[in-house]
C-alpha cells in the first residue's frame, strides 16, 4: 500500500474513533462567540468614521495639487491626473455615507459637499440642448463664470470676484433651490469634465483643455474657469477639514452619537445603514435612472464614474456592519462590530446578514466591472438595454432584501423609534 493510501485509511480511522468518542478526552470544545460591550462598538464606529474622513480629506488634498498642476499647465496630461484624482477621491468618501444619515451633524453638512443633481448652468456654459430656462430656477443658465455681475428677478449677484465665500455663502442653494449646487464634488467633476452629452450612448464629458488656457483659451472667461475650479477645490478642502475635526474626540458629530448613550448610538448605526441601503442608494441613486431612462439621474454624471460610486457606497454599509476599514494607505482598521454582537446573540440572522452583503457585493462587482468595460450606468438605463435593467434590478432587490434584513436586527435588539429613510421610486422595505 503506498503512503497516500495509507495517510488516507489512517485519517479514516482516526475519524472514526473520534465520532463514537474515543479520544473525546482531547478534542477542542469550540467556544460560542462572545458579544461585544455596546460600547465597544460605538469605538469602533468612531475610529471608521475618523479613518474614512481622514482619507477623503487626504484624497481631496491630492485631488487639490493635480488642479493646481492642471492649472499651472493647462495641457490634455495634467487634466487627466486632476481627473484621475477626483476619481480617487471619490473611492473613501463614498464610503463615508453611511455615517449621513441617523447623525445630524453629518447630514447637515453633506449638501455642501455632495449635493445632486445640479443645474450646471449655474456655473459655466452649457449645451443649447440643455435648454434656456427652468420653472424651478431662475439661475438655471445664469452662467456665473461668464457673468460677474447678475440681476435675475429682483435677486442681485456680485459675483467679480470668484472665492470659496462667493461659491459656498452666495452661490451655493441660491435662492433657496437645491440643484443650485455651486460647491463640492459634483461641481469640481462638472468643471473638469463638462457635460456628458452622449444620452444613453458610452462617453463622458469632453471639456477641452484650454478652457483653462489664458494663451489658447476656449469658450471664453478661462481666467474666471480657473479662479472657479482653483476656489471649489480649496473649498472642498476646508469642508472637510471640518469634519474631520468634527469626528476627533470632543468634535460637534463625536459628542453628538456620544450624547445618545449606547442603545442611541447602536440605533444611529443601524438608521445609517439601512437608510444609505434602502432610500438613498436602492431608490434615489440606482432604480429612479432606470425608471426614467434618463441619465441625468445618474450621480457622477459628468465623469461617468457612478459605477464606482455606487460600489463604495454598498462596501461603506458594510464596513460598518463587519466594523472594518482599509485605509488609502493599506492600514487595517477592525474591532467590535454589529456583526460580532449579531453573531453571538442569533447566529442565523447573522449568516442571513452576511448573505444579504455577499449578494448586494455580487451585484456591485458586476456593475463596476461593467463600468469599466465602458457599459456605464447611464448605458445600462437606457430603455432598450434588457440586461442592463436586470442588472440594476438585481442591486436594487439585493438592497432591499439588506435593509428588510436590517429591520430583523432592529426588531432583535429591541430598538425603538428607528426612522429608515424611503424613496418615492420603492415600495415600502416591508
Amino acid at each position: 500500500m503506498n503512503s497516500a493510501i495509507q495517510y488516507r485509511a489512517s485519517s479514516w480511522w482516526v475519524s472514526a474513533l473520534l465520532s463514537v468518542g474515543l479520544f473525546s478526552g482531547c478534542m477542542t470544545q469550540v467556544a460560542a462567540p462572545v458579544a461585544p460591550a455596546t460600547s465597544a462598538i460605538i469605538d469602533t464606529y468612531i475610529s471608521i468614521a475618523q479613518a474614512s474622513y481622514g482619507d477623503a480629506l487626504l484624497t481631496a488634498q491630492q485631488l487639490q495639487r493635480a488642479v493646481n498642476a492642471f492649472l499651472a499647465q493647462p495641457a490634455a496630461a495634467t487634466q487627466l491626473a486632476a481627473q484621475e484624482a477626483w476619481r480617487a477621491a471619490r473611492i473613501p468618501y463614498q464610503q463615508t455615507e453611511a455615517f449621513r444619515f441617523g447623525n445630524s451633524v453629518v447630514d447637515e453638512w453633506e449638501v455642501r459637499v455632495n449635493a445632486w443633481p445640479l443645474d450646471e448652468g449655474l456655473i459655466d456654459y452649457v449645451s443649447s440642448a440643455y435648454g434656456t430656462e427652468s420653472d424651478n430656477n431662475y439661475f438655471y443658465t445664469a452662467n456665473i463664470i461668464a457673468n460677474p455681475l447678475l440681476d435675475i428677478e429682483g435677486i442681485s449677484v456680485d459675483a467679480a470676484n470668484i472665492t470659496p465665500q462667493l461659491l459656498g455663502e452666495t452661490l451655493h442653494e441660491l435662492d433657496g433651490v437645491d440643484t443650485n449646487v455651486a460647491t463640492g464634488y459634483h461641481a469640481i467633476e462638472f468643471l473638469l469634465w463638462g457635460q456628458d452629452l452622449n444620452g444613453t450612448n458610452p462617453g463622458a464629458g469632453a471639456r477641452p483643455y484650454t478652457d483653462y488656457s489664458l494663451e489658447a483659451c476656449t469658450n471664453g472667461n478661462c481666467d474666471r474657469r480657473r479662479a472657479y475650479l482653483e476656489s471649489a477645490t480649496s473649498l472642498l478642502v476646508t469642508d472637510l477639514e471640518e469634519m474631520v475635526q468634527d469626528w476627533a474626540p470632543e468634535g460637534a458629530a463625536y459628542n453628538d452619537l456620544r450624547s445618545k448613550g449606547e442603545e442611541g448610538g447602536i440605533a444611529t448605526i443601524l438608521t445609517g445603514m439601512g437608510s444609505l441601503a434602502y432610500g438613498e442608494l436602492a431608490g434615489e441613486r440606482v432604480r429612479l435612472g432606470l425608471l426614467l431612462h434618463d441619465p441625468e439621474e445618474e450621480p457622477d454624471c459628468f465623469s461617468d464614474n457612478t459605477h464606482w460610486s455606487h460600489f463604495y457606497d454598498a462596501k461603506g454599509i458594510s464596513n460598518v456592519y463587519r466594523g472594518e476599514y482599509t485605509r488609502v494607505n493599506g492600514e487595517k482598521i477592525d474591532g467590535a462590530s454589529l456583526e460580532d454582537l449579531i453573531r453571538a446573540q442569533a447566529p442565523a440572522l447573522h449568516a442571513e446578514m452576511s448573505a444579504r452583503l455577499e449578494a448586494t457585493d455580487l451585484g456591485m462587482t458586476e456593475l463596476a466591472e461593467k463600468g469599466e468595460a465602458g457599459e456605464t450606468y447611464d448605458v445600462l438605463i437606457a430603455s432598450n438595454n434588457a440586461a442592463g435593467e436586470e442588472l440594476i434590478n438585481r442591486i436594487v432587490n439585493a438592497l432591499m432584501e439588506e435593509t428588510r434584513t436590517i429591520e430583523k436586527i432592529i426588531n432583535q435588539l429591541q430598538l425603538q423609534n428607528i426612522s429608515i429613510e424611503g424613496s418615492d421610486s420603492l415600495p415600502p422595505p416591508q
